[in-house]
C-alpha cells in the first residue's frame, strides 16, 4: 500500500534510541517457530496462546505449571481471541473460525477471502467493546494485498484496504483510539473510534514512522496507554507514547521479535514471540534464540485482553 497518499499524515516525532535496555528475560518455550505470531493471554485460566503460522501450529502455555502443549491445526492461523472459557475465535487463511478448546474442533464463523489463494490472515486484536479487528496480507507480502477487517454485530466489515503487511493492531484503554501499522512502510497509524462499537469515526493518520533497522510488527497497549511494538529484525520492543514519541526500547533475545502480549495474574510481564522466517543457516547461527518464545520483565503493567462477541455489541 502507498500509505503516504492513502491516509493523512500527522507530525511524527523522530526520536531514536540507539541501545535497548537489557532486562531479565525468561525462555518460555524453546521450540523454534518458523513464524511465531499472534500471542494472547487468558487471565481466567492463566494460559498463554500463540501460533506458528507457517507450520500450522497453536501453542498453549499453562503458566502456573509451566506445561506447554503444541496443537496441530488443519489450516494456517495467525491470531485468536477468547470468546468464553470454552471457545476461541481464530483468524485463519479461510476466514474466522470458532475453536472448541477442549476438543480442538474448528467451525467456520465467517469466510474471509476464502477464494483468494494469494492471501492469508495476519495480525489481530479485540477492541474493548468485543469487536474483533483482524487482517489479511499476501502470502508473499505482495504490495497492497492486505486488508484490516472488523467482526462486529455478526458481520465482517472491511476497514482499511490496500495494506501490504498489517500489524500492531491494538486499542486505547477507553476504546476511543485504535492503532495499526503497515510494516512494509514502517508507518504506525492512529484512528479515532466509537468506543461503543470499535468502528472508525474518521480516516487514520500517521502517528510515527520507524527509522533505522527493522520494522514495526505486533503491538500491545500497557495500563498507562503506551504502545509496545516488536521491532522485527532489530531484537527489541519499542514503547511509544499516545503522541507517537519513542520513550523506551527493551532488548529481546531473538532478532526477529514479532509480537508481545502482557501475561500473568497482574499483567506485569510481557510474552514475546519470534521467528526464523527468511533466515539462512548463517543468520540462524548468529541468532541462537531465533524462533523461540520469551517472557520479559519490563517494569510496567498491561491490561486484560478483551473477549470477542460473536453476536455483536
Amino acid at each position: 500500500m502507498t500509505t503516504t497518499s492513502a491516509f493523512p499524515t500527522s507530525p511524527s516525532p523522530a526520536a531514536t534510541i540507539a541501545a535497548p535496555e537489557a532486562l531479565p528475560a525468561e525462555l518460555l518455550c524453546d521450540q523454534r517457530c518458523h513464524l511465531g505470531e499472534g500471542p494472547n493471554y487468558d487471565a481466567a485460566s492463566d494460559t498463554a496462546w500463540w501460533f506458528d503460522i507457517l507450520e500450522r501450529c497453536l501453542f498453549e502455555a499453562r503458566l502456573g505449571t509451566g506445561e506447554i502443549v503444541a496443537h496441530d491445526l488443519p489450516v494456517m492461523a495467525s491470531a485468536l481471541a477468547m470468546i468464553d472459557d470454552r471457545s476461541q475465535l481464530l483468524a485463519t487463511e479461510h476466514g474466522l473460525m470458532r475453536r472448541d478448546i477442549a476438543g480442538g474442533t474448528l467451525a467456520m464463523v465467517a469466510p474471509v477471502e476464502a477464494d483468494n489463494a494469494a492471501t492469508r490472515s495476519n495480525d489481530a486484536r479485540v477492541h474493548p467493546s468485543g469487536t474483533f479487528w483482524f487482517s489479511t496480507m499476501g502470502r508473499r507480502a505482495e504490495p497492497g494485498a492486505g486488508t484490516i477487517y472488523a467482526w462486529h454485530a455478526g458481520t465482517v466489515r472491511p476497514l482499511f484496504p490496500a495494506i501490504t503487511i498489517p500489524n500492531a493492531i491494538c486499542f486505547s484503554r477507553d476504546g476511543a483510539t485504535g492503532y495499526f501499522a503497515d510494516t512494509a512502510e514502517n508507518a504506525l497509524y492512529r484512528v479515532r473510534l466509537d468506543p461503543a462499537t470499535g468502528l472508525p469515526l474518521e480516516a487514520p493518520v500517521v502517528l510515527h514512522r520507524h527509522r533505522g533497522q527493522g520494522g514495526l510488527d505486533g503491538a500491545v497497549i500497557d495500563a498507562d496507554g503506551r504502545l509496545w511494538c516488536a521491532i522485527w529484525g532489530d531484537a527489541r520492543l519499542n514503547a511509544y507514547s499516545p503522541e507517537g514519541e519513542l520513550v523506551r526500547s527493551v532488548a529481546v533475545p531473538a532478532s526477529q521479535a514479532s509480537c508481545p502480549v502482557f501475561v500473568g495474574r497482574g499483567f506485569d510481564r510481557v510474552l514475546v514471540t519470534s521467528a526464523w522466517q527468511h533466515m539462512d543457516e548463517a543468520a540462524r547461527a548468529a541468532d541462537p534464540h531465533h524462533g523461540r518464545t520469551f517472557v520479559l520483565d519490563i517494569g510496567v503493567r498491561g491490561l486484560a485482553e478483551a473477549r470477542a462477541r460473536l453476536g455483536g455489541v
